[in-house]
């Protein structure tokens, strides 16, 4: 039914173009390079015959499939996350996966073999006998979410050059900037057409998806005074040293590696600096609304006890706290749409998909769009380990997401 060579064609050749977005910009898209696979997927549609329209100022991509029933939408990200590098992406397939490690890049005589294991990543085991798409160990591979891109693409072709398949009206929609937190930030509504939709975004097959973080991100800026270590008693604040105070006051069980589930945590993302000047980057995310508002209180109290402890010192706060949030746990609105939740599930039953009902432990463009009116839970692509080196892909579990788009379509 899916065209294995067509979508491994697409896939590959959309991984291929850097479109890593960036934090801290102001204009949309955030990195420019991002409208490169926009202009690639606005010629696709065009040579497929599928009315498309290209934002070209804010990078959006939207596509309208006429048919015989009310539209449901489809939706996936462009960008790739800021965390691992996109560039020069070198995807290859493992094929017929027997176990063990994969050699992603041989030793060399300065540096060991970078290996994707089993040990580290038990999912592998999971995939024996499948096709699983890795690189070389140095970037991401950017499944998340181009993997999402090339399954909605190529249902788009499948109904196309089978028009004699009844299916409803298809609108697709492809965005910038959803890994920095603003992919629905200019989404035009009217141009997508849905009021209904899912995106494609997720990670193993059969995982559905309707509860979400909310989500903040946290800038800590902090000020300090430089003076020669030699004269330095009672006159220098080192500002390192209060950024490593302000993060050793949050608590050390609420990080990442430490929660799973609905538990939230604060995440130090990015820090820089010197003596004179430091900065601190945090995402914060809980599931449950109050603890998130908790969490940002307690960002703000450690800011101002530091504040309140150097601001005689320094004659002035040397703590400068910014909170920006997100997004929002869809759950709440989502609960009067929970068809598209189970039409998911029924559909992965009848492509002999066990499904799996889960909380997101992070967010998508879908989030927002809940909020926006346009109810949008997200389903599986078949990638795993996102924003790493060791990100991988199963060409089987891709095939499958493409036959569970086919049916959610159809008459």
């Amino acid at each position: 039914m899916i065209d294995r060579e067509d979508l491994l064609t697409r896939f590959f050749r959309y991984v291929k173009i850097d479109t890593q977005s960036a934090e801290e910009q102001e204009a949309q898209p955030s990195t420019k390079k991002q409208h490169e696979l926009a202009a690639v997927l606005y010629e696709e549609l065009q040579e497929m015959g599928i009315d498309a329209t290209y934002d070209k100022e804010h990078c959006y991509v939207y596509a309208v499939l006429p048919g015989d029933a009310p539209a449901l939408g489809f939706v996936a990200h462009m960008d790739t996350s800021p965390a691992a590098s996109g560039k020069n992406v070198q995807p290859r397939i493992e094929e017929n996966y027997q176990g063990g490690d994969i050699v992603l890049q041989a030793a060399a005589e300065t540096a060991p073999a970078i290996l994707l294991t089993p040990r580290e990543f038990p999912d592998l085991t999971r995939h024996i006998g499948e096709d699983l798409i890795v690189t070389d160990g140095t970037t991401l591979l950017g499944a998340d979410d181009k993997a999402g891109v090339a399954e909605i693409m190529e249902m788009l072709r499948y109904y196309k050059t089978h028009p004699e398949l009844p299916h409803r009206t298809i609108c697709a929609a492809f965005t910038p900037d959803e890994e920095v937190g603003r992919g629905t930030e200019q989404f035009n509504e009217t141009l997508f057409g849905a009021r209904e939709a899912y995106t494609v975004d997720g990670g193993k097959l059969g995982e559905i998806e309707y509860e979400c973080f909310n989500a903040a991100a946290a800038k800590v800026e902090i000020r300090g005074r430089s003076v020669h270590p030699g004269s330095a008693k009672h006159a220098m604040l080192n500002a390192l040293g209060v950024a490593m105070e302000f993060h050793a006051m949050l608590p050390a069980a609420e990080r990442p590696e430490h929660t799973e589930g609905y538990e939230g945590f604060y995440h130090l993302d990015d820090m820089a600096g010197d003596v004179e000047n430091a900065v601190l980057r945090y995402i914060i995310r809980d599931h449950d609304k109050e603890k998130f508002e908790q969490r940002k209180a307690f960002l703000q109290k450690v800011g101002d006890y530091l504040n309140d402890k150097y601001r005689a010192f320094l004659g002035g706060d040397p703590v400068r706290l910014t909170l920006r949030d997100q997004y929002y746990n869809m759950a709440i609105p989502m609960k009067d749409h929970l068809h598209l939740v189970s039409d998911a599930e029924q559909a992965l039953r009848d492509l002999g998909v066990e499904p799996a009902v889960v909380p997101i432990r992070g967010g998508t463009d879908g989030a927002a769009l809940t909020y926006r009116g346009i109810p949008c839970p997200n389903l599986c692509t078949g990638g795993y380990n996102f924003h790493g080196r060791f990100e991988y892909a199963s060409v089987q579990e891709m095939l499958t997401t493409c036959e569970l788009l086919v049916k959610l379509a159809s008459v």
